[in-house]
């Protein structure tokens, strides 16, 4: 179960990464229900360090408050279910 973790996060960090670059350059873009669906599936925290790192969709509230909330409910969940 571990490794399902890092590999969600490590998706829902690229994701941000691809969708950012996308919107720079006008593509088609990655739809936020996907980057959702990867932050509740387990990617809460690598959606929000992609977030920040990229500076993407910071300006969106439910982004910027709900991502972190999400990110430490996964955290924590992580901890009690795994420790």
């Amino acid at each position: 179960m571990g490794w399902y973790i890092v590999f969600i996060n490590i998706i829902s960090f690229l994701t941000m990464a691809i969708d950012k670059h996308k919107a720079k350059h006008r593509k088609w873009r990655i739809s936020e229900r996907t980057i959702w669906l990867l932050a509740l599936a387990g990617g809460a925290v690598g959606a929000t360090a992609g977030m920040y790192s990229f500076r993407h969709k910071t300006k969106h509230r439910v982004f910027r408050y709900g991502l972190p909330m999400l990110a430490v409910i996964d955290i924590y969940t992580s901890i009690t279910l795994y420790w």
